[in-house]
């Protein structure tokens, strides 16, 4: 059975943990290929203001080169509006239907899956793997929802402290791929 990943997210920018987790989900879980997949906008988070989605999709593409096992999909920005992961993930399904699938998650957001839309069609179709930041308390998820929580590789960083880093003047360098701070400068991205 192929062993599917999807990795959702704002991605904004993508940075040295993401990569590490995908490491370690397709180490840990076994995965043949994990796609990324850059919302257009978060339901939880409907006032922030993203990157352009073409610049968010430039910086994705230029981490995963060299990875063939990685993959950028862009259908919830084509989509655009609010991104429901259901609907992506019953896409997934029906393109695949006999594999298994699993769904990256940052501990963080555990404890509100069953706000999500259709959470417990959600719980039947995935399992959910588990990011943890260090220093973050780990949190079961919630019946119906089954997963496991990663080991990896813990790294405490977040798109927000690069962005402001940014801001700031402050280098990132080691915090993103040396390819994608070269391209937040040349672009001139949250400045």
């Amino acid at each position: 059975m192929k062993r599917i990943g999807l990795f959702g997210g704002s991605f904004d920018p993508v940075h040295t943990g993401h990569l590490l987790v995908a490491c370690a989900a397709r180490e840990e879980r076994q995965l043949d290929r994990l796609y990324f997949i850059p919302a257009a906008q978060s339901p939880f988070k409907p006032e922030s203001q993203l990157a352009p989605a073409a610049d968010r999709l430039c910086l994705l593409r230029l981490a995963l080169a060299g990875l063939p096992w990685c993959e950028v999909d862009d259908q919830e920005i084509r989509r655009g509006g609010i991104s429901y992961t259901i609907d992506t993930l019953k896409d997934y399904v029906r393109r695949f239907p006999d594999a298994e699938i699993s769904y990256l998650i940052g501990a963080d957001h555990v404890p509100k899956l069953p706000q999500w839309r259709q959470a417990s069609e959600l719980a039947r179709l995935a399992t959910f793997l588990v990011i943890t930041r260090p220093g973050e308390p780990e949190t079961p998820l919630p019946p119906p929802f089954r997963g496991h929580r990663l080991s990896g590789f813990p790294f405490g960083v977040s798109a927000s402290q690069i962005r402001s880093r940014v801001k700031a003047g402050l280098p990132i360098q080691y915090l993103t791929p040396p390819q994608v701070a070269e391209a937040i400068y040349n672009k001139g991205l949250y400045l």
